[in-house]
């Protein structure tokens, strides 16, 4: 392993950050940009093989907690720690939506896939999702071009009567599902420590699959039927959807904040810590 290439920001956190989407067949360094999203309320889009700064924005007061491309890479969708979602687009610089549905609590998740929309009764070219860490998702059918943006879904996921400070708890976190269309997996604090999977359709909770504790971080494989989560107890399960077949692994010095399939599903990244681990499935 080595390092490419750094960019620096003086005085500021970065908070998030997001590979710009390829068009099919045109990867290459040449098209490599980072999105990256700030303790200040800034974005900033980074060319890698210019190894220079192509645009910053300040779509937002206060500082980002979530970040995401479009699926075709024209619009960048930024969520604030007050729960303010803006959409901007790298062209122009300009701010065209922003939405306050989640205001009051900070954005977890940010996610765009290419759905069928059309079976949801809806125009546009994208399905969006939001995640707060009130356990509250909303689920957006967009048209960029058309400056359409719609709202298709609210889930709101109950939850005992919790700890005073929101911080404490285990964040809420939302992902679709790749295999299944026209569905989302949800984890979070509950009644219950589980993923549950909601149909769009049929606009219910279809499948439940248990877990040891709460999770701290998910990821779905594009290529296969794995979901992986890890958990605060410094544990990491793969699980095979949808017999729940687990296989749990250690090796992690603390919680694991993050995990993130590759594109092709044959690697797996997580991260604690002080550790960032690569796994090969």
């Amino acid at each position: 392993v080595e390092l490419v290439v750094q960019f620096q920001v003086l005085n500021q956190s970065c908070q998030c950050l997001a590979w710009k989407p390829h068009p099919v067949g045109a990867w290459g360094a040449e098209n490599q940009h980072v999105v990256a999203g700030y303790s200040d309320g800034t974005i900033r889009v980074f060319s890698i093989s210019r190894t220079e700064m192509e645009l910053k924005m300040h779509p937002h007061a206060v500082a980002l907690t979530a970040i995401a491309y479009s699926t075709d890479g024209e619009m960048i969708l930024s969520g604030g720690k007050d729960g303010l979602v803006a959409v901007s687009s790298p062209r122009t610089g300009m701010t065209i939506h922003v939405l306050a549905e989640h205001k009051g609590s900070p954005i977890t998740v940010l996610q765009c896939a290419r759905k069928q929309y059309r079976d949801f009764g809806v125009e546009g070219g994208e399905l969006w999702l939001a995640t707060s860490s009130d356990r509250r998702v909303s689920v957006w059918a967009s048209d960029w071009l058309k400056d359409k943006c719609e709202l298709l879904d609210w889930l709101s996921f109950p939850a005992p009567a919790g700890p005073e400070r929101l911080g404490s708890l285990p964040p809420s976190l939302a992902a679709f599902c790749p295999w299944e269309p026209g569905t989302l997996v949800y984890v979070g604090f509950g009644m219950q420590k589980e993923a549950l999977f909601y149909s769009l359709r049929k606009k219910q909770v279809v499948e439940k699959i248990s877990l040891p504790y709460f999770a701290t971080s998910l990821s779905l494989s594009p290529a296969a039927r794995f979901m992986a989560v890890g958990f605060g107890e410094r544990l990491l399960r793969l699980l095979r959807c949808p017999s729940g077949e687990a296989q749990d692994y250690a090796g992690h010095d603390d919680a694991v904040h993050l995990c993130r399939f590759a594109p092709s599903g044959r690697r797996l990244l997580t991260a604690s810590h002080s550790a960032v681990l690569l796994w090969e499935l």
